[in-house]
């Protein structure tokens, strides 16, 4: 059988570990959230691209339509 000594010992590194848990969870709480706002950021600048390339258009040569036509016409 355990002393109250020991049972208190016990109690107190119980205590200690708890405490260091807390600590270590709203640590790891504060460094999800910050990596949910960077997330979300990056999410906004890449909707943001997505715009912009889909009024880009895929050649670099204009169509018919939009040349000029050459002197010679």
């Amino acid at each position: 059988m355990r002393t109250n000594q020991e049972l208190f010992t016990r109690i107190e590194e119980l205590e200690s570990k708890v405490a260091f848990q807390e600590v270590t969870i709203e640590e790891l709480n504060q460094a999800l959230i910050e990596q949910q706002f960077a997330l979300d950021k990056l999410q906004t600048q890449i909707r943001h691209l997505a715009e912009k390339f889909k009024g880009i258009s895929a050649s670099n040569v204009a169509s018919r339509a939009e040349e000029t036509p050459p002197p010679h016409y």
